[in-house]
């Protein structure tokens, strides 16, 4: 009996084990799966690609606008927010990217566009190194790679503040708070000795921990419509600045 009632155990325990590891295969499958997917395509050159081909050429006088960055950038527009009705201005987000990856579709998603301005969003992700490791050098320098080809190709710069947050839901434990405010001092200084335009959303959207006050936003990092209009009119503003400033 005591046989018996072992060899039942030991065949649930064989199914069960192997559940496991059928289970964990099919999860790493995906897993890897998707990072092909990502790697085939890392700066994701193919999201705007069919839209930009069928974007109209701007007119004579169009005060075009690409709004340039990750998630924060892509969801304006969206869930009951508003992206600047009746302006030339152009939505280039991606969820989730790094101003790694921004760097190498800046031709295709800003420049080919022939805007005027851009606006340019970004830092977050690197903070929670959604593409690996960053450091606030490495952020700065793309910072700079991008401005340098705004200006070579004639495009007016407004770089945006880092958004508060004190945590991030995808990346907890990472305390940002303090990184952001180093980081958008740094940008800010940057704008200051080059001439380009700072936008500052931080200092509208922060609480006294650092992180984004709760009526502005969803989760600690990303906007609620209330949230979107604090923005809107700074970002209006900044726009307006570039367009009529004399230098860069």
């Amino acid at each position: 009996m005591k046989i018996a009632v072992c060899a039942l155990l030991l065949a649930g325990l064989s199914v069960a084990v192997a559940q496991t590891q059928d289970a964990t295969v099919s999860a790493t499958s995906g897993q890897v799966a998707a990072m092909q997917t990502k790697l085939d395509d890392w700066a994701q050159l193919g999201y705007y690609h069919n839209t930009n081909k069928s974007l109209p050429a701007a007119v004579p006088g169009e005060d075009r606008v690409v709004f340039y960055g990750a998630s924060i950038t892509e969801f304006w527009g969206r869930n009951g927010s508003s992206f600047f009705p009746g302006k030339a201005y152009i939505n280039r987000g991606i969820s989730g990217q790094t101003t790694a990856q921004m760097v190498v579709r800046f031709r295709q998603d800003v420049i080919n566009l022939r805007p005027k301005v851009v606006v340019i969003l970004a830092g977050t992700n690197d903070i929670a190194g959604n593409t690996g490791p960053m450091t606030p050098e490495m952020t700065e320098n793309n910072w700079q790679s991008m401005t340098d080809m705004a200006r070579a190709n004639g495009i007016k710069v407004v770089l945006a503040s880092i958004t508060p947050s004190s945590d991030f839901p995808w990346r907890k434990g990472l305390h940002p708070a303090e990184k952001i405010r180093t980081l958008n001092a740094w940008l800010q200084g940057y704008c200051g000795n080059h001439g380009f335009i700072y936008l500052d959303y931080y200092s509208a959207l922060v609480n006294a921990d650092g992180g984004m006050k709760p009526e502005y936003t969803v989760d600690g990092v990303h906007a609620t419509v209330k949230g979107y209009e604090v923005m809107a009119p700074l970002a209006q503003a900044a726009i307006d600045k570039a367009l009529s400033g004399t230098r860069y």
